[in-house]
């Protein structure tokens, strides 16, 4: 079991870091074949827009897409209307932080944000939604009107009501089936986004490209700091120091990433027991992996196989 004895560098930095890269690493999620294809492969199948947004960027991800919904679109076109947005998509970021979540809007409109996870770190958010879960009623487009008026915002009512009454409806238990089937998507992108990560960083130190690719070949092994700072020609101090202003975690923090990567490949495996996987990817124990699982998925490694394999 490897042990850090490092200190923390500046959380503000961290932080800062931390949206550079999943900034970057969303680009280049967005721009991949694959996540074209699923985007337009769930329009096609749902009529909903599909929008993909960084962790930390409380944007209106939905806006200007594809199938974007009439009604929030002229809602974006008020002040009022685009600032309660803004913040009903901070507040469902902070809700979606291990696993899909929705929230519905003052006039009744439910958006959802799914996370996309690498290891314990959360990058981004798959985002649709703009729907209702029950048929649209007078009672509360008057009240969605009350409060625009309210506020004294300067929209076409006419034209607002003829699009909310034009709002796609789902039922709750087939619009949950839809979030899940993108939490499965989810998992994918988290999975290729390993791959892009490195080209991500290309102005990493050298040292740090070493011993991510030293990690990659060697997971299954154990692994300690001191020996992995050899393995680089640096001390353990500096390297201890350089590997986690590069990459926001600590050696430990990346081995144990690393490894629960490599386990929610395995657990796609219905033939391999848990027990097989705790070992094939380098934990000491099946309690060491329980706990290395559950605190960076929020799920039990049989919860995780149950739900998305």
């Amino acid at each position: 079991m490897a042990f850090d004895t490092c200190s923390s560098p500046n959380q503000a930095d961290v932080r800062e870091r931390a949206a550079s890269r999943s900034q970057s690493v969303v680009e280049k999620l967005s721009s991949s074949q694959l996540y074209k294809d699923y985007e337009k492969a769930f329009r096609g199948a749902t009529g909903l827009p599909l929008a993909i947004r960084p962790a930390r960027a409380y944007t209106n991800a939905l806006r200007k897409t594809e199938e974007e919904n009439p009604f929030c679109a002229l809602m974006a076109q008020t002040n009022e209307g685009c600032a309660n947005c803004l913040k009903m998509q901070q507040a469902l970021e902070e809700k979606a932080g291990l696993e899909p979540k929705s929230l519905h809007c003052f006039a009744g409109l439910c958006d959802s944000a799914v996370p996309i996870r690498v290891g314990d770190e959360l990058i981004a958010f798959l985002q649709t939604g703009q729907i209702l879960l029950h048929q649209p009623n007078e009672e509360e487009f008057s009240r969605t009107t009350k409060q625009l008026l309210a506020w004294g915002a300067d929209v076409n009512l006419k034209a607002l009501e003829e699009a909310y009454f034009q709002t796609k409806v789902f039922d709750s238990e087939q619009y949950n089936a839809m979030l899940r089937l993108l939490a499965t998507f989810a998992e994918h992108l988290a999975t290729i986004s390993n791959s892009i990560e490195p080209e991500a960083g290309e102005s990493e130190p050298a040292l740090v490209g070493n011993a991510k690719r030293y990690i990659q070949e060697r997971f299954q092994e154990k692994i300690s700091l001191d020996e992995a700072a050899r393995a680089v020609n640096a001390s353990t101090r500096h390297f201890c120091k350089v590997f986690k202003q590069a990459t926001g975690l600590t050696f430990t923090d990346y081995l144990a990433r690393i490894r629960v990567e490599k386990a929610k490949n395995l657990l796609q495996n219905p033939h391999l027991r848990v027990s097989e996987i705790a070992f094939e990817t380098g934990f000491d124990s099946i309690s060491q992996f329980n706990r290395s699982f559950k605190r960076i998925t929020g799920l039990a490694p049989t919860q995780f196989r149950s739900e998305f394999c």
